[in-house]
């Protein structure tokens, strides 16, 4: 399975933390301006839908932590998602 993004584990690890569903997280996205689904949620954290900058800033809003609190502490983490674009 590709990984189009590093963020996944961070977002679901920050609402489970949160005691959000991905409803919830969900709603608050939709609140803040960004209208996307529960699926796309799923996604976000399986690591199987790109982040853009904007959307990656709008989940640190929502999710009440900072940008580098979503980002991988490791370059290990980062590796398979940018050789992505080695195919």
């Amino acid at each position: 399975m590709r990984r189009l993004n590093v963020i996944g584990p961070a977002v679901r690890r920050l609402r489970v933390g949160r005691g959000l569903t991905q409803e919830a997280l969900t709603a608050r996205c939709q609140l803040a301006g960004w209208n996307l689904s529960r699926p796309t949620v799923g996604k976000i954290e399986a690591g199987l839908r790109q982040v853009t900058d904007a959307e990656l800033w709008l989940l640190a809003r929502v999710l009440d932590c900072a940008v580098a609190d979503l980002l991988p502490r490791n370059a290990r983490s980062v590796t398979p998602v940018l050789r992505q674009g080695e195919d």
